[in-house]
């Protein structure tokens, strides 16, 4: 590949830095706001073939991802790999869930997608939702891990890239202490 990820990213314009309010509810001076790439196809595809290139000696049969940009990235991902690419919302409780129509055969091969790791609640909610319906996870696969400890999901763990960027529980982020104003980026507003 011509580009690194991290230069799709900045290319896109995708790496924002602030004080940003993060769907895991730490706070970070930085936000990679993976749509700004997903918006172009050509990144896109060219981000997915890495994670389709390395799990492709595994029999994957079925890709999943959580939504939102899992959506997307499960069905160009499974499009390389040639198999079904479906999605897991969020549950009327916790969690998620396979929803439209969407099944796993007991005993299928699922690699599960997504955008941006930090603490891993969507991966973990997808990984519980494939078990749920006996399904066996080959790996989990990434665009950026930016998670500050090694991941352990109990299955292979593959990132496009890893980034160090830190990240504060609110009650010790400094950029709160000094005042400066929290943005909350993304569809849960």
């Amino acid at each position: 590949m011509t580009e690194n990820v991290e230069e799709i990213f900045r290319k896109a314009g995708a790496v924002l830095e602030g004080h940003f309010l993060l769907a895991s509810g730490l706070h970070s001076p930085v936000y990679w706001e993976k749509f700004q790439v997903l918006q172009y196809p050509e990144y896109t595809e060219k981000l997915c073939r890495i994670i389709a290139e390395h799990f492709r000696n595994q029999d994957v049969q079925v890709v999943a991802g959580p939504t939102t940009g899992g959506v997307i990235l499960s069905y160009e991902v499974a499009r390389q790999l040639g198999v079904r690419g479906i999605f897991a919302e969020k549950g009327d409780r916790n969690g998620r869930e396979f929803r439209r129509g969407f099944k796993i055969c007991p005993g299928e091969r699922v690699l599960i997608v997504d955008d941006v790791f930090t603490r891993g609640g969507s991966v973990r909610d997808t990984i519980a939702a494939v078990r749920k319906l006996d399904g066996k996870i080959v790996g989990v696969g990434v665009l950026i891990d930016r998670s500050m400890e090694k991941v352990d999901l109990g299955v292979p763990f593959f990132a496009c890239h890893r980034v160090e960027v830190v990240a504060y529980k609110p009650e010790d982020c400094p950029q709160c202490a000094r005042g400066e104003p929290l943005v909350k980026r993304g569809s849960n507003k």
